[in-house]
């Protein structure tokens, strides 16, 4: 067939970081991410232009998923942001920030994208290997014996969502949930080395302070199903037989597969699949099964044939809850309508019925249980989205944590901190690594200069008030002062702790303003350890995310930088 229109040229962008347009949209998203970022970063709401769902958010996660990029080195960055995002769910908008930043402070000092490359490449490679050392200044390691560093770490991420509208008593009580239901998936015993589940129950228009842990799984069902459920058929007192089957019970026949069904004449297929039901339910009452639960549909008929036999039916839990259920129960997710395996049934220790404002729940007890439910409970249904994603994202880092039991100071003392020994290293370095990278000290100090600049930049995003950011010339930690003070007053009477707070205005500090022309200097770690253990409110970063954020913007910079050509299909 032959084509309406005649087919457009390929548009052939040459050196697109010079062109305005993609200066300017690199701009918008800068400003964007910048103003989200921390406890007091500014929110955004997401609409589109046909109205519908309006979605208030500060997160990185809801707001490049909201946004429409359409150019393709925006799509290069913010396809970066979100793979990191899916594989570590925090410090996305650290890595956006520092990726705009990155780009914009390269671009000024008008060097070769190859020579920044290569110098940006071998100053990640610094960063990372002090990261990972046990000389850096930045990082505590997280003793799982203690409870006080990993509820810091849950109550830096709660308070940092200011859509989650929590005040301190509420973002100290949901820190304690979401710890207390981690710790119920962590296994027992050595042999087991698979986390179990913590599944989010939501209950919105109701205070935070209700919502609590229980163990096990809540189901939610209908009031009236609720009131006819009990007595329940058991093994022993201690003991209900469950099976769970992963297909539908229903009487169609969705799940045959494809081909031919060859009904002979005078057969009823309809009557058919329901004796096959029916003898399943036999099947089910004679293995003395107490709780049927079916990810789809339970035909009535099988219903109340159950119902009669006093075994709980309950259908339509979705795919979601099968895992979960699975692996509270024991039981192996049935897929057939005959010949039913007794060993894939579990069991339950005991069922009960829970009832939170207008939901009712059927609550899933079991005998030694890696599953618990979070009941989490806010004021509204935008405060509650913005919750539960919160929350989400502390429980990976907790579990990214086990892995790699370090934690990084928060509240822009890492990134400032980092600056200063970057920026002390570059004026200390070897002239062999000067040639090994092949450029002139200068070009080094240079890009090492923007790559501080930029780390720097990303901390300064945590003041939105017009506040002043200092830093001190010991251990190189962020702090800010509020705008309005008096210009005749000492740094020492203004500051009052640190970004991480660790330390405050006690301790003898020589403080600067950031980014001021100031030596270089070598930043001292903290060598008081209990005096970390003691510090209250300590705000920390998680050490995995972070440094894969650092990773992913510097390589994604570079790349950006490195773009010659843009070649977009018209048709």
């Amino acid at each position: 067939m032959s084509r309406i229109e005649a087919k457009k040229p390929s548009l052939c962008t040459n050196e697109p970081l010079t062109k305005e347009r993609v200066s300017f949209s690199l701009s918008v998203l800068s400003g964007i991410v910048k103003s989200c970022y921390g406890p007091t970063g500014r929110l955004k709401q997401l609409h589109n232009g046909m109205g519908g769902y309006v979605r208030t958010t500060s997160q990185s996660s809801a707001l490049l998923g909201g946004l429409s990029i359409t150019h393709p080195v925006l799509k290069v960055l913010t396809a970066s942001v979100q793979n990191h995002i899916s594989r570590f769910s925090d410090c996305g908008l650290f890595t956006a920030i520092l990726c705009c930043s990155l780009v914009e402070n390269f671009q000024r000092i008008n060097f070769a994208p190859c020579t920044v490359t290569k110098i940006s490449r071998h100053l990640l490679s610094l960063c990372t290997d002090y990261l990972k050392s046990e000389a850096c200044g930045c990082r505590i390691s997280v003793d799982f014996d203690s409870i006080k560093t990993l509820l810091s770490l849950v109550r830096s991420i709660l308070a940092s969502k200011p859509a989650c509208m929590l005040n301190k008593t509420e973002a100290n009580h949901l820190s304690t949930l979401v710890l207390k239901a981690f710790l119920v998936t962590i296994p027992h015993t050595i042999e087991t080395n698979v986390l179990g589940k913590c599944v989010i129950v939501p209950v919105k228009e109701k205070r935070v302070m209700d919502s609590t842990v229980l163990p096990g799984l809540l189901i939610e069902v209908p009031e009236f199903q609720l009131a006819r459920t009990f007595p329940v058929k058991r093994v022993s007192s201690s003991t209900i037989k469950m099976a769970l089957f992963c297909i539908s019970l229903s009487g169609d026949l969705s799940n045959i597969g494809e081909g031919t069904v060859i009904v002979h004449h005078g057969i009823s297929l309809e009557v058919a699949v329901l004796d096959q039901l029916l003898n399943l339910g036999k099947q089910l009452v004679n293995d003395r099964v107490g709780l049927v639960v079916c990810q789809k549909v339970i035909h009535p008929s099988l219903k109340q044939y159950l119902k009669e036999h006093h075994v709980i039916t309950i259908d339509r839990i979705g795919v979601s809850m099968m895992e979960p259920l699975s692996q509270m129960t024991g039981s192996q997710p049935i897929a057939a309508l005959h010949s039913v395996s007794p060993a894939c049934y579990g069991s339950l220790k005991d069922l009960s019925t829970e009832s939170f404002v207008s939901k009712h729940f059927l609550h899933l007890i079991p005998n030694d249980t890696l599953v618990c439910s979070l009941i989490l409970c806010n004021r509204n249904e935008m405060a509650w989205d913005e919750l539960k994603l919160a929350c989400q994202t502390a429980e990976h880092v907790l579990q990214l944590t086990i892995k790699q039991p370090l934690a990084l100071l928060g509240g822009g003392c890492t990134e400032t901190h980092l600056a200063s020994y970057i920026r002390h290293k570059s004026f200390t370095l070897p002239t062999s690594v000067l040639k090994a990278i092949d450029c002139s000290r200068t070009q080094y100090q240079l890009v090492a200069d923007a790559f501080c600049h930029s780390l720097e930049c990303v901390a300064c995003c945590l003041e939105h008030d017009d506040g002043e950011i200092l830093t001190d010339m010991v251990y190189g930690h962020f702090w800010s002062v509020q705008s309005g003070f008096p210009s005749d007053c000492n740094w020492s009477d203004l500051v009052l702790k640190c970004g991480c707070g660790i330390y405050n205005n006690q301790q003898n500090l020589n403080w600067t303003v950031l980014r001021s022309q100031c030596i270089p200097f070598t930043p001292q770690i903290c060598s008081n350890e209990p005096s970390i253990n003691s510090t209250d409110d300590l705000v920390l970063d998680c050490f995995t995310a972070k440094c894969s954020g650092l990773q992913v913007a510097v390589e994604t910079a570079n790349l950006i930088l490195d773009l010659s050509y843009i070649v977009e299909d018209q048709n």
